[in-house]
């Protein structure tokens, strides 16, 4: 076993016992877990929202390839 040191030693006897306190079949996040969950997740729609927002004022047009043919009014789509 690795030596410990006097502080760490004392550290871990003192809480040895607030381990066994605990009822394994009874730990639950409890209502502050509910709430920090909750605010997580509203806070992750909000960024999805604004992310859907800024993407739809993306105007993005890929520049052609050098050699390719530049595209004439007949290859444009919505035209017959």
């Amino acid at each position: 076993m690795p030596d410990m040191s006097a502080s760490a030693h004392i550290a871990a006897t003192h809480l040895v016992p607030l381990a066994k306190e605990l009822d394994e079949n009874k730990v639950t996040p409890g209502v502050l877990g509910f709430l920090v969950f909750a605010a997580l997740a509203v806070g992750v729609w909000f960024l999805m929202k604004s992310m859907n927002r800024h993407m739809g004022r993306v105007d993005f047009e890929e520049a052609l390839e050098p050699g390719a043919a530049t595209p004439s009014k007949k290859d444009a789509p919505g035209t017959a």
